[in-house]
């Protein structure tokens, strides 16, 4: 079956006075598929955005459409996070929004906004229910979209765009946040996409390529430095970049004492939404210095449980919940509860505010808000430019966060997380958006912290190779239900699909 085809030719991007793309030029043939590889802030998604036309570049680039294909005329690109609007028709939501029944009303359903998508196409409500079905999201249809997890907002913005296929489809990291199975899956279904016409470019990992694709474009610094067909492509000749580890003695540690036994402790933790049970008389204890694994399918219930521990969700004051010895509801406030958790997730990601500079967003750490409202003490302001240093940030301290590859808005944030050198670590999926070399450097960090500091930490990743190795526990939930391994069993679980 035949597909467009794509002439991209010198393309060039300049945001801010910054080239961020240089004389990009390469050819798609008919049927043939691309998969965009490199580090972060390569340039990777500005030339996705250039090519769907949602950005504007030096350069030319010709799209020649299939006018005997069914399929529309157009370029999708569906982005690493779904951006949507409340019933007001605004992008006006709040970080907490979602664990709050009475507000996360104030969104459409899935099942409202993808009928909005196939309004005029024919059998619209069957093609709505099989991609539903497909994607493992049918039982999550009345659910109203600020509840997805970042794994089923994956899915939901694929099933949207494939409602109605385009003749070019762009994935932007269309892996990521998903689980083991969801990953798998989804191959087959990108297959199965290409088989029936539409032409794909896909933003991923060099080490997650699905079988469809035929080339491999390779950037770095915003140059296209290989073209390759994907059966020539050496892709360990791209890995010569030589990691960096950081040395824990030069880590700039605030002073953080604080005694406790049990930094989590819940007994038969509930939370329900209307008749809908997400945690099913949870049962946990984090003792002090443990360090846990918390996996599940996506939609599991992890990002529940995380928002109980860290304040986010209301309903954890009917539930039985000690942190750091103390029961939530006992006169502690939200502020007293984050001040001794480094928090990294997602939707704290998705929500954070974009506009400020990566400094704030650091230093915003000591005060557990979505930008900086308070002025720093000398001491912290200190401690603020000595982990920008020290991960090496501080060439980027005064940009918005929005002007920086998501990678490097991760590592902002990670470092916003372990600014006050807090007691307790939740990493929710923290290298999301990482390249390998930070992977490898950030993980390694990671683990030096917990095992040298005796840190406390909750950890939650879909990757083997994410997980530190100084993990001695693993909770694993299934439907909203809870089931605990022993460390020793930890990889064998990682071995099993979920």
């Amino acid at each position: 079956m035949f597909s467009s085809s794509i002439i991209a030719n010198n393309i060039s991007v300049t945001l801010q006075g910054n080239p961020v793309l240089q004389h990009v030029s390469f050819e798609l043939t008919p049927n043939e598929h691309l998969a965009i590889v490199g580090p972060s802030g390569s340039g990777k998604t500005t030339l996705a955005k250039v090519l769907a036309g949602q950005l504007f570049a030096k350069g030319s680039i010709e799209i020649n459409y299939n006018n005997d294909s069914s399929l529309l005329h157009k370029v999708q690109l569906i982005e690493q996070r779904y951006q949507f609007k409340n019933l007001s028709n605004v992008s006006d939501f709040y970080y907490q929004q979602r664990f709050n029944s009475f507000d996360a009303a104030d969104a459409l359903t899935v099942m409202q906004e993808l009928q909005q998508v196939a309004l005029h196409h024919l059998n619209a409500e069957a093609k709505i229910k099989e991609w539903l079905q497909q994607l493992g999201m049918y039982h999550r249809k009345d659910a109203p979209i600020i509840q997805l997890s970042s794994g089923e907002h994956k899915r939901f913005q694929l099933i949207k765009g494939l409602l109605a296929p385009p003749q070019i489809l762009i994935l932007d990291m269309p892996f990521v946040g998903l689980d083991k199975g969801a990953r798998r899956q989804l191959n087959h279904i990108i297959n199965n996409i290409a088989a029936n016409g539409t032409q794909l470019i896909i933003i991923t990992d060099a080490h997650e390529v699905p079988d469809c694709i035929t080339h491999i474009a390779y950037l770095e610094q915003g140059k296209l430095e290989e073209f390759e067909a994907k059966e020539s492509f050496d892709q360990d000749g791209i890995t010569h970049h030589q990691t960096h580890y950081y040395n824990l003695e030069e880590a700039p540690l605030a002073e953080n004492e604080s005694e406790f036994e049990h930094a989590v402790l819940m007994k038969n933790a509930t939370v329900s939404y209307g008749d809908k049970t997400i945690l099913h008389n949870i049962n946990w204890q984090v003792k002090r210095g443990e360090k846990w694994l918390l996996r599940g399918h996506n939609g599991a219930g992890k990002s529940t449980l995380l928002s109980l521990i860290n304040g986010d969700n209301p309903q954890a004051y009917k539930n039985e919940i000690y942190l750091f010895d103390k029961r939530r509801g006992s006169g502690e406030s939200i502020w007293d509860i984050k001040q001794k958790a480094g928090y990294v997730s997602p939707e704290l990601h998705a929500f954070f505010d974009k506009g400020t500079t990566c400094y704030n967003a650091v230093a915003s750490g000591f005060f557990d808000t979505i930008g900086l409202f308070k002025k720093l003490t000398g001491q912290q302001q200190m401690l603020v430019q000595q982990w920008l240093d020290f991960l090496q940030l501080s060439a980027v301290q005064d940009k918005p966060l929005s002007t920086l590859s998501s990678g490097t808005q991760r590592l902002v944030l990670l470092a916003r997380a372990l600014v006050k050198n807090p007691p307790l670590l939740i990493l929710d999926e923290p290298c999301q958006g990482l390249d390998d070399d930070q992977k490898d450097s950030f993980v390694q960090l990671v683990n030096d912290l917990c095992e040298r500091l005796d840190k406390t930490l909750i950890y939650v990743s879909h990757y083997e190779n994410e997980i530190p190795p100084c993990i001695d526990h693993v909770l694993e939930l299934n439907g909203g239900k809870q089931k605990l391994y022993s460390v020793e069993k930890q990889m064998e679980a990682f071995l099993q699909p979920l």
